[in-house]
């Protein structure tokens, strides 16, 4: 699995990390700190039930407690059991760098959750973190000095690549964009798919066209200098075929109106996940 673009080792960190939650993108994040060279003994995991492949990591699984406050706590854990999570996460906080990837949880919530005076940062990573190529998006409270956002900075670059944000309020939509982004992509290559097969194709090759398609023009996107409207533009000829499914996609009542109401639906769930 490749190393995120300028990712910062992490031989030399100091302390001690305990993750509570090692799902999917906990892993993600963990495994991604372990290849740029962080000690497993120093970090711990809590979680009820542990994947096989976490278990093999070396690190410490649901220590009864630690000899020193964390150096860093990291929040991945579903934002509908954060109530029950936050009295336990607190026992590990004292002059510690708060992460927390729970989407809809705000700096507030957090804080209230936290002793006084707690130094957090809310992040919104997405799944392409699981190789390398995440993006995330983060905003540090006022607590947070410059030392520890450049150890957060560290910590999720890891995973790809990191922007961060004065604005709290801008992490709903950056939740709607990017976090739940990957699932509309996944979804275009399915759509894809089936429209290939209406069109004719065997199933497993209108599948295999669709998915390499969608992950090559990524990859171009990501390596190319131009923007996505240039980019669309340079393979689309004036009559030709492909104008001929654009003239559907970019219709009044095509993918633009759609995918913006997707996106606010969205927005709107990451609010009222706040609680």
């Amino acid at each position: 699995m490749p190393i995120a673009p300028d990712a910062e080792t992490l031989a030399d960190f100091a302390g001690s990390l305990v993750l509570f939650g090692a799902g999917k993108m906990g892993s993600a994040l963990l495994e991604g700190w372990l290849r740029l060279g962080l000690d497993p003994r120093k970090v711990a995991i809590v979680d009820p039930q542990p994947s096989a492949t976490v278990t093999r990591l070396g690190v410490s699984i649901n220590p009864p407690r630690l000899d020193q406050p964390a150096t860093v706590l990291v929040l991945a854990v579903k934002p509908q059991i954060a109530a029950e999570v936050m009295p336990q996460a607190a026992k590990f906080v004292s002059s510690t760098l708060v992460l927390s990837v729970m989407a809809g949880k705000t700096i507030r919530y957090l804080e209230a959750g936290l002793p006084a005076r707690a130094a957090v940062v809310r992040a919104m990573p997405n799944t392409p973190a699981a190789v390398g190529r995440g993006m995330t998006v983060a905003v540090p409270n006022a607590a947070v000095s410059s030392a520890q956002r450049g150890l957060a900075q560290r910590l999720l670059g890891a995973v790809g690549e990191v922007e961060w944000v004065a604005d709290e309020g801008l992490m709903d939509a950056v939740t709607a964009v990017s976090g739940s982004g990957p699932a509309y992509v996944f979804l275009l290559a399915e759509s894809l798919a089936k429209a290939g097969v209406a069109a004719g194709l065997p199933p497993d090759l209108a599948a295999h066209l669709a998915r390499a398609t969608v992950a090559g023009s990524g990859e171009l996107l990501h390596r190319s200098p131009l923007d996505a409207a240039t980019l669309r533009e340079n393979v689309t000829s004036p009559g030709g075929t492909t104008a001929a499914a654009l003239s559907i996609l970019m219709a009044a009542d095509g993918l633009d109106p759609l995918l913006r109401e997707a996106v606010l639906a969205a927005a709107r769930r990451s609010r009222d996940l706040a609680g």
